[in-house]
């Protein structure tokens, strides 16, 4: 077990926060004509599944940490849920302002707590009850309701995040049962079976500036994913998550940067009740924890 360190937990969570964002970047690169021809959503999840495993095979190969008992059904259901909310949110970002589906993808821990009710067999409160109608609220303001392509990619990350809520039930109860590089490791295993049968019926040959586009995203996604774990390991959960939500401000950054667009009042308006909802409800779990 990890020494507990709070401070370097904050380190590794926003060092996650700028990975995830920067995959966001790249997806919305590879899924428009920037690099070339559009890629289907399908084959940049792809991408990310065959990459992000390479990279952890050869950390798995250095590190050689000793496995324990699989839970293959638990293990099938977290990575199907997590390959349809990634594969979602590489397509909403094509959509939308990067910020918007980050904002919106911050539902998912709400998502999450309305599911472990009646598979988990958790108690939802009342405070509970306001943070989940106030990031929905957030979620409906950053929907433009009437405005077309806007909402239809809302729409498509708010699938994600319901998508991402569901697999939060399958990473709880595989943390109580495996450690959590063997959690990781047959996550992105499975994750290239599933994607690579999923890509066949739309896949096309990348040009050179999006497989290198391809190969940041996994390795990224691979750093992130190993932040988050070590960040988890070093401190509670209650006090280190609510610094993921840095990865909006990132986003922001990223989109301007590289799309040089910058979120209008709407944006910040629907993210800002999206995350103060979310962190009344991980202060919640804060208080209410033994």
């Amino acid at each position: 077990m990890r020494q507990v360190n709070p401070p370097l937990a904050i380190v590794f969570m926003l060092t996650a926060t700028a990975f995830i964002a920067a995959t966001m970047m790249l997806a919305k690169l590879l899924g428009g004509d920037h690099l070339g021809p559009a890629l289907h959503p399908l084959q940049i999840t792809h991408g990310r599944f065959v990459f992000a495993f390479m990279a952890i095979s050869t950390a798995l190969a250095v590190l050689r940490p000793r496995f324990g008992p699989i839970h293959w059904k638990l293990h099938a259901g977290r990575t199907s849920f997590g390959a349809c909310g990634v594969t979602c949110m590489f397509a909403a970002v094509a959509f939308i302002p990067l910020p918007d589906a980050t904002a919106i993808s911050f539902l998912n821990p709400v998502f999450g707590m309305l599911l472990a009710i009646p598979f988990l067999g958790e108690r939802v409160g009342p405070w509970r009850v306001f943070a989940a109608l106030m990031a929905f609220a957030g979620a409906m303001i950053l929907l433009r309701p009437g405005s077309g392509v806007l909402q239809i990619g809302g729409l498509i990350a708010l699938g994600s995040a319901a998508f991402l809520g569901a697999e939060l039930i399958f990473i709880k109860k595989l943390s109580n049962v495996e450690n959590p590089l063997q959690i990781l490791f047959i996550n992105n295993a499975l994750g290239v079976m599933i994607a690579s049968l999923a890509v066949l019926p739309v896949w096309t040959m990348p040009t050179a500036e999006q497989w290198v586009a391809l190969i940041a995203l996994g390795v990224l996604m691979a750093c992130a994913q190993a932040c988050f774990v070590n960040a988890m390991a070093r401190a509670e959960a209650s006090f280190v998550t609510p610094f993921s939500y840095m990865t909006l401000l990132f986003a922001a950054l990223y989109d301007l940067l590289v799309f040089d667009v910058i979120p209008d009042a709407v944006s910040w308006l629907g993210a800002g009740v999206i995350v103060t909802g979310a962190l009344i409800l991980a202060w919640r779990e804060r208080r209410t924890r033994p």
